[in-house]
Parts: structure tokens; sequence; C-alpha cells
């Protein structure tokens, strides 16, 4: 396919919505409400570009997992080493997978020991209201890894809305002995609120190298929320993702990796909150911890990490005058590592944040945010942002200028250090500074109507001391101790400087077609170029999507409902000679998904088909990714 093609298919989807009769007419798209600034604000008025799924638009799509989701939405790449929530990296406008932050109810979960882990999002998808992705640089509000985006899932426990009752569950069977399963609870009691929900994807999965791509994916969690007297109200949940699962090349080109891993994480988050006349202040507090063990042969023994992360805050949330707010806060945050391979580690962080938003003439919204960060690696950093709307009737003209920044994780500074012999692979550098950039970007979007929304967005990023792998000799490495001589490594090295510029395209319709049809339809196209001033090739900056076209929709006909998912990419080429793979520089995917509704019985009946047109492909060179994969299965919801 070629860009040609894609330019075309893009025009078309933005121009058949506007033949679609839309039944009703109340506003859709130019009331939403967005809080990946903090607070609850019109999303015209954020001066960001930002993307709102709802989470009962989810389960009508072909996708088993969150990250597969994100997969098909504008403007993001979900790099997979494995189906059905396997394993994933997320990027966002070229940036690494570590520069996307990923937040639960206002809280991260980024992971201290690798960016890997960061998909691993321990919600049921019922239980999300909305996910929200803000594309671009937010490290002024959120703080560390907020630097190609901020992936914002907000859940219906954690929610002020008052929700249903519900029971719901679903069971999927197919080919490569695939059987997933899920259920989810929801009950509400005058003031209190509580759920659950468990989510398990199994297979024995495709022939590999010698190996199959299995996997044993489990999830679930238990949340808690309750109205006090006096305007409190107090929310609780615990979660714990437990999973086994083929990761063959996953990291390495090695042909004698056959490696297999196992990760469990816990997850324990509360919050409380008083409400006021004037505004409203919040705590919040999470622990996580994870274990993960990894072997890269069965005879090995496994490298054996435990990370913890300690999140919490205090933030107020005001109003100033008429048509101004703003918002004040503290953050602390702890991390550490225990590892046969990594050694022990532990850092402390601290920052302070304010946020003033206010409309100085009609239809302007201004906000301006600055904070200041402390930690024990890299010392004290100042980060300020100013976003900038005008709304002029159907338009709205935004822009955005500000800081980010990122600290080296425990496997970027660490990996290899522990162990006895290293005779190749990835070494650690403790010596990395943090890696900062200045972002700006300008954009207009245009409301055709109530539920057609077209938005348009240049970007641009100047980025310094970024953190990469890259290739160096024994006699180059700055740490030789249980090094071979002669041996070839990868060596985590902060890269001079990496500049960026892109343009994002995005649709979006959503509403009904008809007195008994809806439609929901996403899509964007995103052009990017990084250059890099420094003559060392470098691993993940090279990998990112050059063109990326994303595709999701889904439309339902009375007890009827068909839904796609697709994208196409071109990227750069690679090879491995050793493992007889290569990184295509351009593929196309596509997944579908029918579904027919038995009202009398409360169900569902689906068929689904991942890989439709049986494509090779992979998103990381030995990382081979599935064919064509059948299934179906049921859906209860009572």
């Amino acid at each position: 396919m070629r860009i040609r093609t894609v330019l075309r298919l893009f025009i078309f989807l933005h121009l058949t919505p506007l033949f679609i009769r839309a039944q009703d007419s109340t506003l859709v798209l130019d009331n939403v409400v967005v809080t990946a600034n903090l607070v609850a604000q019109s999303q015209k008025e954020s001066g960001r570009n930002i993307l709102t799924i709802k989470g009962n638009e989810i389960a009508a799509l072909p996708v088993h997992s969150l990250d597969e989701l994100l997969r098909y939405l504008p403007g993001i790449e979900i790099q997979q080493r494995g189906p059905h929530g396997t394993q994933s990296d997320i990027t966002i406008r070229g940036g690494t997978f570590q520069q996307v932050l990923v937040i639960i109810d206002g809280v991260r979960i980024n992971d201290p020991l690798t960016g890997h882990f960061n998909m691993y999002i321990p919600v049921h998808p019922g239980d999300i209201e909305r996910i929200e992705i803000l594309k671009g640089a937010a490290s002024a509000i959120w703080g560390a890894e907020a630097v190609g985006g901020v992936v914002n899932i907000l859940t219906k426990s954690f929610s002020e809305r008052a929700q249903k009752n519900e029971l719901r569950g679903k069971l999927q069977a197919g080919n490569y002995g695939l059987l997933n399963g899920e259920i989810y609870a929801s009950h509400t009691q005058k003031k209190s609120h509580l759920t659950a929900g468990i989510l398990s994807n199994n297979a024995d999965g495709q022939l590999l190298r010698g190996t199959k791509s299995y996997f044993n994916l489990h999830t679930a969690h238990l949340s808690f929320t309750r109205l006090l007297a006096r305007q409190w109200r107090v929310a609780f949940r615990g979660a714990g993702d437990f999973r086994r699962f083929n990761a063959q090349n996953f990291y390495t080109g090695f042909t004698s990796d056959t490696a297999r891993e196992r990760i469990n994480s816990t997850w324990w988050q509360a919050s409380l909150q008083k409400k006021y006349a004037t505004g409203t202040l919040q705590t919040d507090i999470a622990w996580k911890s994870l274990r993960d063990q990894y072997w890269f042969r069965p005879s090995a023994v496994p490298n054996d990490n435990r990370s913890g992360l300690l999140s919490a805050q205090l933030f107020y949330t005001g109003k100033w005058k008429a048509k101004s707010g703003y918002t004040a806060g503290l953050q602390l945050i702890q991390k550490n590592i225990r590892s046969n391979d990594r050694g022990n580690h532990s850092l402390w962080h601290g920052a302070g944040y304010f946020i003033l938003r206010h409309k100085p003439a009609a239809g302007l919204s201004m906000s301006e945010s600055l904070r200041i960060d402390r930690d024990e690696s890299y010392g004290w950093i100042l980060v300020p942002q100013l976003n900038i709307a005008w709304s002029l009737n159907r338009f709205t003209i935004r822009g955005t200028a500000g800081r980010s920044f990122r600290d080296a994780d425990f496997t970027e500074r660490y990996n290899n250090y522990n162990k006895p012999t290293v005779s190749s692979g990835r070494i650690g550098n403790p010596a990395l500074e943090a890696e900062h950039s200045w972002n700006f970007e300008a954009g207009i979007d245009y409301l055709v109507t109530s539920r057609l929304s077209l938005r348009s967005t240049f970007f641009y990023r100047d980025h310094r001391n970024l953190i990469d792998w890259a290739n160096r000799l024994y006699a180059e490495m700055p740490r030789q101790v249980n090094l071979v001589p002669g041996g070839t490594y990868q060596l985590a090295l902060n890269v001079e400087k990496i500049r960026t510029r892109g343009l994002e395209l995005d649709m979006q319709y959503m509403g009904k077609t008809g007195t008994r049809s809806h439609l929901l339809t996403m899509a964007g196209i995103t052009w990017l170029h990084s250059s890099n001033e420094d003559p060392v090739p470098s691993l993940y900056i090279s990998s990112h999507a050059r063109l990326l076209f994303n595709l999701t929709a889904a439309w339902t006909i009375k007890n009827f409902t068909i839904s796609i998912n697709g994208l196409y990419k071109e990227r750069a080429a690679q090879k491995s000679a050793a493992l007889n793979t290569q990184l295509m520089p351009s593929y196309a995917l596509c997944n579908m998904k029918t579904a027919l509704s038995l009202p009398h019985l409360r169900g569902k009946l689906f068929l689904q088909a991942d890989n439709l047109f049986n494509k090779k492909y992979t998103d990381l060179l030995g990382s081979d990714m599935p064919g064509r994969w059948l299934s179906g299965g049921i859906e209860i919801a009572l």
C-alpha cells in the first residue's frame, strides 16, 4: 500500500460521515470533558490534542487487551512482542517506549524496572469509564516520562458519577488452543460502590523457532468507593497481574534464545477527596510491587528482579475569580529494586507544581504550568509549559510550548551489572543523565457536525541526552569488570541530540445513523521525521514508524454489529541474518469482528479474525507475530 492509497482512504473516511443522516441532534463531540490536564475541562479549552474513547465502546471492537485497543487509535504506535496483551511497547510522536506515561485515576503506574511492562494495566476493561490519550509533552503537569504523551485511564469505580449494577461474562475459544474468559461485577447501594473483575487470556500459541508462542495472562481487581459525610469521598483498589509466556527473542537477537518469562505484580491504590464550595482537596497513595523472572534458556539461572514503586500526592483545585482556576500540588515517589542481575538500589523523588487556568477574552483559554522536581539521581529540574486555545464557532486554534524530561530506569542503569561474566548483550550505565526536551505544537480543530470532528497538528521536539542503546567494543566500555575482552556490547548512552518533527491528521465520528443504528469511527495519519547528529546508530530511535495510519470502527444496526481495526506502517527496514528474519519497510494489518445480540437471552454471539489477511510481520526484530487467528465466543450481560 502506497502513501497515495492511504491518503485516499483517509479522505474517504473524512467524507463518509457527512452523508450519514444523524437522527439525534444532541451534541456529542462539542461538549467532551477531559481530565488529562489534571482538572475536568472542555476538550476544546485544553489547548491539546486529546483523543477520548468510552469504556462501553471497547467491548464492540476486535481486541483482546488494552494494548491492542491503543494500537488502532489515531497517532499511537504499539510495538508488540506477543499477542493478546503478552507484551507491548507504546510510543507516541516518535518517542521511545519509556516516554509515554500511563496513569490510572490520577496515579502513575510506569514500572521502575523497565518500560516494557508499562502496558500491564491492572484494570478490567469493564471497569473503564473512558481512556484519554494526550499527545505530546505534559511533564509540567504529570512529571517524568510524560514526553511523547499520556495515557489517562479513568475507571467507573473511582468515578464521582452514579453507576449501575452490572454482571457480565465472556468466553472465547479459537485455534492454537486459545481460551479466554472474563467476568465483571458492579454493585451500587446508597453511597457505596463495589466492583470486581477477572480477565484471563491463554493459548498454546503458534510455532516459532523450535518453540511455541504460548501465554497465560491473568488480571484481577477489586475496587470500593464510598461517599462519606460532609462531602468526603474515599476510594480503594487492589489488583493483581500474573503472567507466563514465551519470550523468545523479545530482548536479544541470539539463535540460542529460547526464553520464557514470568511476571507477577500487585497494585494497591487509595484516594481521599474533600469537596469545598470553591474547590476540591485530594490525596492519593499507591504501591506497586513486581517480580520478573526471565529464563534465557531452560537450563539457565533466571534473572530475578523485584521492583517496587511508592507514589503519593496531595493537590488542591480551586477557583480564582469568575473565569480563573488553579491547581497546586505536591508529589513524592520512591523506587526500589532487588535483583540478582541488576543489584539492589533505591531512589527518592519529590516534586511541587502549580497550574493556572484562565479566560482572558471571549473564546480564549489559557493555562500556565510550572513544576519543580528533585531526584536523587539527577538533582533539580524546572519544567514550564503554556497551553493556548482560541475557539471560533466550529474552529479551535491551539498551541503548546513546554519542557519535558525522563530519568533512566533500573534496566538502563544497571542491566547485567551483578552477573559474574557477561560475554555480550546490553550493559547498563549508572552515569546516565536525565534526558530533557523542548516541545512545540500548533493545531486546528474543526467540528464539522456535532458528531464529526477533524484535527490537524504540527509538532516539533528538540531532545537532548536521549537515553538509548548503542553498540560498543570491549575497549570502549566504561566499566569492564565482568566483561569478556574482544566482545561487542550494547551500552546505554545519552545520545547527544534528537530532533523530531511531524504532522497528525485525526478524524472521529460518533453518533446515531438511524433509529436503531450507531457508528463509531476513529482514524488518523501521522508523518514523522527524526534526525540524529550523533553518528553512533542507536536502537529505539530508529525503530519508530515514519508513516502511521490507524483505524478503528464499529457499526451497530439493530442486533448486528460489525467492527474493524486496521493499521498501515512504514519504518526503517532491519535484518537479522542469524535469525533469518527482517523488519519489512512497511506492512498493513486488519482485524474483524461480527456480533449478533440475543436480547431474550441477554447475550451476544461473536466471531473474530485477528490478522485477517494472514500477514507475516514483526514490530521488533526477532519477535515474530502470529498469522491469522480465528476465534468465537459468547458474552452475557445481566
